[in-house]
């Protein structure tokens, strides 16, 4: 049992969704202190706890990753939350909205784990959390360039993992499916509650797993691409057509 009581952590998009109840829930395991980040402090959340330090940082954003990284130097575990959703297809998106999927989802995602590497190095054994998608298995249209985001991130933490794995730095991935945020706002899926599967996803990052899908949805949707990737790709087909 790897505990997260009295770690420090750093956690990205905090203000909202599974990064405040990353927040709450690494709380509740008893964390030392938490750097609780997020683009705009107008919109952080008051936690009521004096472990939470509210950071401003937009992960796009270099020199405000050098600034936090500067005032957060006893950084344990990194929680990699921040994400954007920019829908479209493939053929009709926004290209705004497909760079802006991999500016925020891969390339500030990246750019983090850059910056912190060598803190995370001088106070290891640490950790670094990525909450990837399911979407990283899913060709469904409407969302391709966020799903193409997902999946350069889960590879690149796949790859990262194993170049920290002697840096006493372990490296895991969060894969959930739709859960019920601001992001999924609209969506007529049954999706669960974001406090549950933040305590789900700590639970088995304590157990040691590396590879997490912490809800039901994102396992029936892995357990098909598992055993054939065109089942899924039958069942988002069969979506996006109507049929």
């Amino acid at each position: 049992m790897q505990t997260l009581k009295d770690k420090i952590t750093l956690i990205t998009g905090a203000n909202r969704g599974i990064g405040k109840s990353l927040v709450k829930a690494s709380l509740e395991k008893g964390a030392r202190k938490i750097y609780a980040t997020c683009r705009d402090l107008n919109k952080m959340p008051n936690f009521e706890d004096e472990r939470v330090v509210t950071l401003e940082l937009d992960i796009t954003d270099n020199s405000q990753i050098l600034k936090i990284v500067e005032k957060a130097k006893d950084v344990e575990i990194l929680i990699n939350n921040a994400g954007v959703l920019s829908q479209g297809n493939v053929l009709e998106g926004e290209v705004s909205g497909f760079e802006n999927n991999m500016n925020v989802n891969y390339y500030g995602t990246i750019n983090m784990m850059r910056a912190f590497a060598p803190i995370l190095e001088k106070n290891s054994p640490a950790k670094i959390i990525n909450i990837v998608s399911i979407a990283a298995y899913s060709p469904l249209p409407f969302i391709s360039g966020y799903a193409a985001s997902k999946a350069a991130l889960f590879s690149a933490t796949k790859s990262v993992r194993i170049e920290l794995a002697k840096k006493g730095i372990t490296v895991y991935a969060i894969n959930p499916g739709a859960i019920d945020t601001d992001m999924n706002k609209g969506s007529e899926w049954d999706m669960p509650a974001p406090d549950g599967i933040a305590t789900i996803i700590l639970d088995k990052v304590e157990a040691g797993e590396l590879d997490v899908i912490p809800d039901e949805m994102g396992q029936g949707m892995y357990k098909a691409w598992r055993e054939e990737p065109s089942k899924l790709a039958e069942m988002f087909s069969n979506m996006y057509h109507g049929e």
